[in-house]
């Protein structure tokens, strides 16, 4: 991963920003600017699955080796995967401007808004109108969006150039969101709405320490673990070293937690895709629907509040992205691993990963190709 930074991104917010619009000064190709690594990211994530899926069908019982130990209802090595991966991106944030970035209200709104009345109601409608003959899949396709996203959003937000410092602050309120909410939006879901419109109803029985501890240790043990290492590094050796030193040495960890997390998750339900591709084509319609909907719906509302590009990307990918590791636990945990519910959220990540990479260069090519605020419009405090 690299360590580049978008000059706009985390700038100081003035109490009464320009709303000028100006194009961005760097007229060269984005992607030219991206390091190889970058620059190949589907390449390398593309060989990640495809590796993954032949270690899960040619290597046996190696899906109940991965399996075997678990943090909560994750698997060991995905626990570990995902917690290399979210580390790096949390110890580039830089906390001291958060203060700055949760100034602007109307973002904040817009993401609660996007992620837990917006996301979950688009994800509900479009498992019904796709997938009404299949009630364990549409269960975990329903299941999938009320789970926002807690990690990887992070990722695609880093590599588009989104800011990082409201990136932090939404996936904060989706954490407390979702500890809170997601066992009554579920019951909302899946009992409560289908009864009111003469649907199909379901039960879903997990409790909220079971979503807390999900949250708290993919999110919270990277969180205080980035917290940590700038605090003490900008406080010991400077800003300075640690932004041009520090930094390059440890981002690269997040592409390889990243990619390992990836062969790890395939592996482990290589034989169930490879087994069923008329059913994973059938799961990823409604999920394909669901990034398109909400990425692009969520970068029309951002340039209707004319925010700066970083935060217009911060608010798409946190929008468009779901935290499949609380769907999957929650499947499997609830109606078993070989369930249709738990298939519904392994496929998830086999779509979300192309399709969410594919918009990084796209939020990268719209970067170029538009104008954009020099600061978010915000009012005056």
């Amino acid at each position: 991963m690299s360590t580049r930074r978008d000059p706009t991104a985390a700038a100081p917010v003035p109490a009464v920003a320009s709303t000028v619009a100006t194009a961005p000064p760097d007229t060269t190709a984005v992607v030219a600017q991206l390091s190889t690594v970058d620059r190949f990211l589907p390449v390398w994530i593309g060989a990640a699955m495809v590796v993954g899926l032949l270690l899960g069908r040619l290597v046996p019982g190696l899906d109940d080796a991965l399996d075997a130990v678990k943090v909560g209802q994750t698997s060991l090595p995905i626990a570990i995967g995902l917690l290399l991966m979210m580390y790096p991106v949390l110890a580039k944030v830089r906390y001291r401007e958060i203060g700055l970035v949760t100034a602007d209200k109307r973002m904040i709104a817009a993401s609660l808004l996007l992620n837990w009345v917006i996301g979950p109601a688009v994800m509900f409608a479009l498992a019904w109108l796709l997938l009404a003959d299949q009630p364990a899949y549409r269960t975990g396709i329903i299941l999938v969006g009320l789970a926002r996203c807690i990690a990887m959003v992070l990722i695609w937000n880093d590599l588009a150039c989104g800011d990082r410092e409201m990136a932090a602050v939404l996936v904060a309120l989706n954490a407390i969101f979702q500890v809170l909410t997601y066992a009554a939006l579920g019951y909302f879901y899946l009992k409560v709405l289908p009864g009111w419109l003469g649907l199909e109803t379901t039960d879903l029985d997990v409790s909220i320490w079971s979503i807390a501890k999900t949250v708290l240790i993919f999110l919270g043990i990277p969180l205080v673990a980035g917290y940590l290492t700038r605090t003490l590094g900008e406080h010991f050796r400077g800003q300075e070293w640690y932004e041009t030193r520090l930094l390059p040495r440890i981002g690269p960890i997040a592409l390889y937690g990243l990619l390992f997390t990836v062969v790890v998750l395939f592996a482990l339900q290589g034989q169930t895709i490879t087994g069923d591709p008329l059913s994973v084509a059938r799961i990823a319609l409604p999920l394909l629907g669901y990034f398109a909907i909400m990425w692009f719906g969520a970068f029309a509302i951002a340039r209707a509040l004319k925010l700066t590009y970083p935060r217009a990307t911060a608010l798409s990918f946190s929008a468009a992205s779901n935290d499949f590791e609380l769907a999957i636990a929650v499947a499997i945990g609830v109606f078993g691993v070989t369930s249709g519910q738990a298939l519904a959220g392994v496929v998830g990540p086999l779509i979300e990963v192309p399709v969410l990479v594919a918009l990084v260069y796209l939020a990268l090519w719209l970067r170029r190709r538009l104008s954009w605020p020099e600061t978010s419009d915000l009012p005056a405090r």
